[in-house]
């Protein structure tokens, strides 16, 4: 993968996923679809605990453990969800402004055993941010709305 595709891919991933958090109502935050479920308002949290953790603990290893979950009763509103979904990745996405395109292909031993290469780690933060979006979009068409026609 081309370093500038995988920043114009993210950059589009980021701002439909904010399209899609834009799509719920506050009401809606601790809406489950099924009782043994993630709340709507978890779900987006989790895209946010698990880029920062996956970059910062996994590739930049700037962390010494895996950071505890961002906790539901502090983002109590849309607006600071998505600050908090910024805040997390503004400094990744320029993070990879600095990259060189063949940083991609450095080899990353990761503080849980596994290598991979910087780009297969990057993909995977992509692909888990597609996967969470695309649940949050079915959990709109569930509550009658029109989800994500991505």
């Amino acid at each position: 993968m081309d370093l500038k595709y995988l920043c114009a891919h993210w950059d589009d991933v980021r701002a439909r996923l904010i399209e899609t958090v834009d799509r719920f109502r506050e009401d809606e935050l601790d809406f489950k679809p099924f009782p043994a479920s993630w709340p709507v308002r978890e779900l987006m949290l989790h895209v946010a605990h698990e880029e920062y953790g996956e970059f910062h603990y996994g590739i930049a290893q700037t962390l010494n453990e895996f950071p505890p979950p961002f906790l539901s009763q502090d983002y109590p509103t849309l607006a600071s969800i998505k600050t908090l979904l910024d805040h997390v990745h503004a400094p990744i996405r320029a993070e990879l402004n600095n990259l060189q395109p063949s940083d991609l292909e450095r080899v990353i031993v990761t503080p849980w055993g596994p290598q991979y290469r910087l780009i297969e780690m990057l993909g995977h933060l992509l692909e888990h941010e597609i996967h969470h979006r695309a649940e949050l979009s079915l959990i709109l068409g569930l509550l009658g709305r029109q989800g994500l026609d991505a």
